[in-house]
């Protein structure tokens, strides 16, 4: 009938938006996971990082009259040496300290980069100075009876640009297969003769670089950077540990789960609560992805595609 097919299009419409919207918190992830794998360091900082790119293009695209497109270069290029800068300067320090101390510094540098960059943007939200909102429509396209978003189509292409570069560069490069040997064993990284710190950097410059590409996505278009932005981020958290915090393939996965679930809970809740009379409340979409989490944790702790450590006694 009509009704089935206008509600099956609309169903493949939710679910290319929340594909779309999985791609984007890959980015994040897979921020997450190589740090990790590198530095055996889970970095709580990468919303800010996020919310700090988007800031760095916000000020040279609209207050330095940079153009658009280089705003957006320097911009990523900035937050990925912030990152490199935040793991010279301080968790340099911090190597050979336990793994629960570090994590807690990079809490503290989270707050830091956060405090400074909301007192910049004030109360008011800040438009990007991007162009996705001036095609008509109000920045968005249609297809047959489909109709998308330029930037959440946008984030798709580049998240998929983005992760073949980095396959690439982990199969071809020099670096690449020095960041694997390293995300192996450390020790024997080092007996090798491969240089670990520069490794550590690098792990923390690519993490900033793919963070402020998120934190674009996130704040472009009629989005704005706000004073919480970084939570958009935030919520790539979830996708890491249900794909496992030490897989890669696992990042982009669970992120993909979390990007479906939390776009199928937002458009579905009110029928949701229509069918079972019940009420979920503000804001399920998000909570969503966490039940999801909780669930998967329950069989597998440590996600789907994570290494399982074996201790013995």
């Amino acid at each position: 009938s009509k009704a089935c097919i206008n509600n099956m299009t609309f169903f493949i419409q939710v679910f290319i938006e929340g594909i779309a919207l999985g791609a984007v918190y890959s980015l994040v992830a897979l921020g997450f996971v190589i740090i990790f794998k590198a530095t055996d360091v889970l970095s709580f900082a990468q919303p800010a990082l996020a919310a700090l790119g988007a800031g760095f293009i916000c000020y040279f695209a609209t207050e330095a009259g940079i153009n658009f497109w280089l705003s957006l270069l320097i911009g990523i290029f900035l937050t990925g040496a912030v990152g490199l800068l935040i793991e010279r300067t301080v968790l340099r320090q911090m190597v050979g300290e336990p793994v629960f101390s570090v994590a807690v510094i990079t809490i503290g540098v989270d707050i830091l980069i956060r405090t400074f960059l909301d007192d910049w943007i004030g109360d008011e939200p800040r438009f990007l100075g991007d162009s996705f909102t001036s095609y008509g429509n109000f920045g968005s396209f249609s297809i047959g009876e489909f109709n998308f978003k330029y930037l959440e189509m946008a984030g798709l292409f580049v998240a998929f640009v983005v992760i073949l570069l980095l396959n690439l560069f982990f199969k071809k490069s020099r670096y690449g297969l020095a960041m694997l040997a390293t995300s192996f064993d450390q020790e024997t990284a080092l007996a090798q003769g491969i240089n670990v710190g520069r490794v550590f950097g690098l792990a923390w410059f690519i993490g900033g670089l793919l963070a402020a590409i998120a934190g674009f996505v996130f704040t472009g278009g009629f989005n704005t950077l706000t004073q919480l932005s970084f939570v958009l981020a935030l919520r790539a958290l979830p996708a890491v540990v249900i794909g496992g915090l030490d897989s890669i393939p696992g990042a982009i996965v669970g992120s993909l789960i979390i990007g479906i679930t939390q776009s199928l809970a937002g458009y579905y809740q009110y029928s949701i609560e229509d069918y079972f009379d019940i009420n979920l409340g503000l804001g399920f979409s998000t909570v969503a992805p966490y039940i999801i989490m909780f669930f998967i944790l329950l069989v597998k702790p440590e996600g789907l595609f994570g290494t399982k450590e074996v201790e013995r006694v």
